[in-house]
């Protein structure tokens, strides 16, 4: 499986951007798919995630209320609309392809496929 994610940019504080996940393989819509970022000088951490038919979705807290995520199993795509954006959503944001069992979607350690990381900088 291959990611390929996109839509990063600058914005400033309050606006909008929507990241795209591209996803090669026949198996995506078999596997919960999940967004995790990484600020400057700071370890990664998830983000938000969606189950493998989209039944199921989580968020981390920070996020609640402002981001949603989805995903279009026809063409194998998964996205993540932010809103609202602050200067600490600052950081480079990953797709990645989640465990087969959807209560393991917080263990980062057990995404085996990720994309190369979009940028996304908000400025106040």
């Amino acid at each position: 499986v291959q990611l390929q994610a996109s839509g990063g940019g600058l914005v400033q504080a309050g606006g909008s951007l929507r990241l795209s996940c591209a996803a090669s393989g026949r198996a995506f819509s078999t596997y919960p798919m999940g967004w995790f970022r990484q600020a400057p000088g700071k370890e990664r951490e998830f983000v938000a995630a969606i189950s493998s038919l989209g039944g199921s979705i989580s968020y981390v807290d920070s996020v609640k209320g402002r981001f949603t995520i989805s995903r279009d199993n026809v063409k194998n795509m998964v996205y993540l609309q932010m809103n609202n954006l602050s200067t600490e959503d600052t950081a480079v944001y990953y797709c990645a392809v989640g465990p087969p069992r959807w209560s393991d979607y917080v263990r980062q350690s057990l995404y085996k496929y990720w994309g190369q990381g979009t940028q996304v900088t908000v400025s106040s």
